[in-house]
Formats: C-alpha cells, structure tokens, sequence
C-alpha cells in the first residue's frame, strides 16, 4: 500500500452516515473510493455539485462531469449541479459538515499552507479560504515528509497561509494528529510505523496520546 492510499483510506474513516462533505484535490477526492460500507455521505464539488461518487473507470467517464480542479467524477442517482455562487454560500453558510485539504505544509498552531510556493506560478488560493472557516471540521492531508525526507508538519509553516488556527486534525502516511496545549497530538500511527518514527520524521512538538493506536485502514 503506497503512502497516497494510507492516507485515502484513513480519511474515509473520518465521515459519519448523513454528512455533507468537500474533499480537495488530489488525495482528499481519491477516499471516495473507500468510503465504509453503510456510510453515506453527501459529497459536494465546490463548482457546483451535490452527491458524487468514486471516480469514474474509463468506462464509466463522462467529460462533461468533473470538479473544480477539473478531475472526472460520477454523479449518484439523486445528484444535483448549480451555479458557483450557490455552491459557495453552502460552504461559507456553515453547511459543510467536513472538509479535507491537501497541504504543502502545517503546524502545531493548526496552521495551514496549500496555495502558494514563492517563486512558483500559482493559479490562486480557490476555494481554500472559504472551506477553512466555513467548514464545521477542518482535516489537512498530506505525506508526512519532502522528496528530500524534510518534514512537512512543523513547529511553524514557513510558506503563505491558507488560514491560520483552523485544523482540527491531521492526516498523513505515518500518522493522525490534533492538538492540545499548541502541540500536536499523536492520536495513532500508521501499520508498521511506530511512534519514535513518528517523532523523528516531524519538526513539530509532539505530545503523544496515552491511547495512542494503529490506524484502521479497512474498507
């Protein structure tokens, strides 16, 4: 199992039957495809669509059908699309049970930075900002560390925000995260990895759980 389906599948864990949920681009939308079963969810594209699926074979694609960073989708029995400016008062109107970002980078303050590398072209922040305040529960993902081995959860982001304060917990390939005290909170690590790996591959202060656990990766 690669590091990006570790972290898919443990983000299907998150969501509860009945809640409206947003995932961002990339690793986020690829937990569609795990999501448990008797779980159901309502997944919104802040485009303008509600109640999608996993994404479509290359059968089953349809190029008229796709999210707001353009990736493929399947609509359910049910699904509705509208305009952007509907979609946007969903979120910023406090509708979004969940959302779940890609990062560059975060840190122990429940910062966040997904938007930009200085120097680096960069189409622009989308939706980040209004998900990061409007969501009801804020879930950044990424892999844990740089193509270098360098940290990517820290004491302090060093790139621009996306939004400060706003994490409820993180997700990457060797562990699950929230905060307490203006630390980060290791809630479980991945199967395999154990928690000394887990503290030597973060930058960010560590408090460990005494309920520490393995993470459920089942589907």
């Amino acid at each position: 199992m690669n590091a990006k389906e570790i972290i898919a599948r443990r983000i299907a864990k998150e969501f509860a039957d009945g809640d409206v949920v947003n995932l961002g681009f990339g690793i986020p939308n690829l937990s569609a495809r795990y999501l448990p079963e008797g779980v159901n969810v309502t997944l919104q594209a802040e485009n303008g669509a509600l109640r999608f699926g996993a994404p479509p074979t290359a059968e089953t694609l349809n190029p008229d059908y796709s999210n707001s960073g353009g990736m493929p989708l399947t609509l359910q029995k049910g699904a509705s699309t509208f305009s952007m400016p509907t979609s946007f008062a969903i979120i910023r109107g406090g509708h979004v049970d969940v959302t779940v970002l890609g990062a560059l980078e975060v840190d122990q303050s429940g910062n966040i930075a997904n938007w930009m590398v200085p120097g680096v072209l960069a189409p622009g922040m989308g939706g980040a900002m209004d998900l990061l305040v409007g969501a009801k529960k804020v879930i950044a993902s990424l892999q844990h560390v740089d193509k270098k081995g360098e940290s990517k959860v820290l004491k302090q982001c060093t790139l621009p925000l996306s939004a400060p304060n706003c994490l409820d917990k993180i997700i990457t390939d060797l562990a699950v995260f929230e905060f307490q005290e203006g630390k980060l909170l290791l809630m479980e690590t991945a199967p395999g990895v154990t928690v000394e790996d887990v503290i030597a591959a973060t930058d960010g202060e560590i408090i460990v759980s005494p309920e520490v656990k393995t993470m459920d990766l089942s589907v």
